[in-house]
């Protein structure tokens, strides 16, 4: 059959499915009413309709769905197909997590770490986010692992801070695989490894980390315990600076300034130092001033120039 044949069929199919689940969760059966609600929630096959989704979604959570009850509780959270009552996601996800599923642990971990809605309480939110890091739940283990390196509803403890971050690493987690190369960079609970650092930071600056990024670009910039190569600095810096990282900016316009692994370019740096300065940097303040008053890679202007030192000084940049 050619596609546009298998197309129709396929729908048909799903509308065929779609009335025998409607028939089901009518007659009160809980897995036909969460399909549904997923099925409204994601609009798969069907119009989505988030108010439908949270209808089907509490016609399961009321019969002691866990799963319908988290995924209600963050409908709540977040006010959609209802109005936002954090209150009311809050019961929703205590259902939910009293009876273990991990997902309304780690949104309990995130409500009461934030204090929305509720008094903020560090000490619950650790609790909640362990229960859920023990499930295996990636981004519970990485807050774990966070609070434990900060000491946060909890006394500050590197090596379990390591070890929640490296569960979370081997999941594919960047924020917790850039935290395991601060943590090697410093010596903090394990002896100072920079090429254990090293490979942390690719593991995250492949996934998109802008930190990791900045900080690859550094590393490569100054050859700290790697050799110093001026391109692959620059392509860290320029990957972190396209995400708008303040410091990759200012820190690729001066390789631009010098023409350090590329051809120099002032229009550029200019570019970059301005870029950096309009978010507050006082050393790309300084540098973007300095170019006014040179007249390099921009036209010369006393005006701005004064402006943009003064501003670097007023944040304490002599």
């Amino acid at each position: 059959p050619d596609c546009e044949t298998q197309w129709q069929q396929r729908k048909q199919d799903y509308k065929e499915a779609l009335k025998w689940f409607k028939l089901a969760a009518d007659q009160g059966n809980a897995d036909a009413q969460i399909y549904l609600g997923n099925m409204y929630y994601g609009g798969q096959d069907v119009n989505q309709d988030f108010t439908q989704a949270r209808e089907w979604f509490e016609l399961a959570a009321t019969q002691g769905r866990a799963n319908a009850q988290n995924n209600l509780g963050w409908m709540y959270y977040i006010g959609q197909g209802v109005n936002q009552n954090v209150i009311k996601a809050c019961e929703w996800f205590e259902k939910a997590a009293e009876q273990d599923d991990a997902a309304a642990q780690s949104n309990l971990g995130v409500i009461y770490y934030g204090g929305q809605g509720v008094n903020q309480d560090l000490i619950k939110a650790r609790e909640w986010f362990e229960k859920a890091a023990g499930q295996g739940n990636t981004y519970a283990q990485y807050h774990t692992g966070f609070m434990y390196h900060h000491g946060e509803g909890v006394d500050q403890n590197f090596k379990k801070a390591r070890e929640w971050y490296e569960l979370a690493a081997d999941q594919g987690n960047a924020a917790s695989q850039y935290n395991l190369g601060l943590i090697y960079a410093n010596g903090l609970g394990v002896p100072k490894n920079l090429t254990k650092a090293h490979e942390y930071f690719e593991l995250a600056a492949k996934q998109g980390h802008v930190l990791a990024q900045n900080i690859l670009g550094e590393m490569y910039y100054y050859g700290n315990d790697i050799p110093q190569d001026f391109t692959k600095a620059i392509k860290f810096y320029e990957k972190a600076a396209q995400q708008g990282h303040a410091f990759a900016q200012n820190n690729l316009g001066k390789m631009y300034e010098k023409g350090q692994g590329c051809t120099q370019d002032f229009t550029k740096a200019c570019e970059l130092y301005e870029l950096a300065a309009q978010q507050g940097n006082a050393d790309a303040q300084y540098n973007l001033g300095r170019m006014y008053q040179s007249g390099k890679g921009c036209i010369k202007d006393t005006t701005k120039a004064h402006k943009w030192i003064e501003q670097s000084a007023q944040q304490g940049n002599a």
